[in-house]
């Protein structure tokens, strides 16, 4: 029987990069309740074969589990959007937008409800005891203060610092072979579309649950 006492538990999944099956296996063992938060760390999109497939799953989700699921922006994304706007017409093709323009079959496919998705992307989200946001942020800023170009794209500055962070920061970006977990940040992109794993983290016990990813013909670097 369900214990009704148990405590809402927040998912947090990590970079998905196009591979639904993945994200697929890994929902099915995450036991969410009606209650519970489901969190996207962001990067939905590019090399990974079926980006469109993602976007329609996890807006499904969305829709099946109404103000209970919440979806970060990546800096996957956040190229994408530059390429249609025409202000970076380069970049998103050059760091696996190839694979998602071919999953829409162009990018002229987009349906509206997912350039409307795209849009409507935050760079981060925050709780009582968390900040969760793609990259993640720059040490010695003010929240308030921080550049949208530094929470979709810092790495080493904010990982490798060596100062504390509070509340704790939850991010991805940056692939990892296992999860990173440190009392003030946690590290959760582990590498799905390189043949890594697909990870999600479970708040606040700090469980971590996770697929096995696929091996692509990358074309880039992962640092993107």
């Amino acid at each position: 029987m369900p214990n009704p006492l148990r405590r809402k538990k927040t998912f947090v999944v990590g970079d998905i990069h196009g591979c639904l099956d993945q994200l697929k296996a890994l929902m099915a063992q995450l036991s969410l309740r009606r209650n519970d938060e489901l969190l996207f760390i962001g990067d939905y999109i590019d090399r990974g074969p079926d980006s469109k497939g993602v976007v329609d799953y996890v807006l499904e989700l969305r829709k099946s589990r109404p103000g209970k699921v919440t979806c970060l922006m990546g800096n996957h994304e956040w190229m994408l959007l530059n390429h249609l706007d025409g202000s970076d017409p380069v970049s998103w093709l050059q760091n696996g937008g190839a694979a998602t323009r071919a999953s829409y079959g162009g990018e002229d496919q987009i349906p509206y409800a997912h350039l409307e998705f795209f849009h409507s992307l935050s760079p981060l989200h925050r709780t009582e005891e968390y900040l969760f946001v793609h990259a993640g942020i720059r040490p010695g800023v003010p929240l308030e203060a921080q550049s949208t170009e530094d929470m979709l794209w810092i790495r080493r500055e904010f990982y490798l610092y060596p100062g504390r962070f509070d509340p704790p920061v939850v991010f991805g970006h940056t692939p990892l072979r296992e999860v990173l977990i440190q009392e003030d940040r946690i590290g959760i992109d582990t590498g799905c579309v390189f043949g890594g794993k697909l990870t999600c983290l479970v708040l606040p016990g700090r469980e971590v649950i996770q697929v096995k990813g696929i091996k692509t013909n990358r074309g880039a670097d992962p640092e993107t």
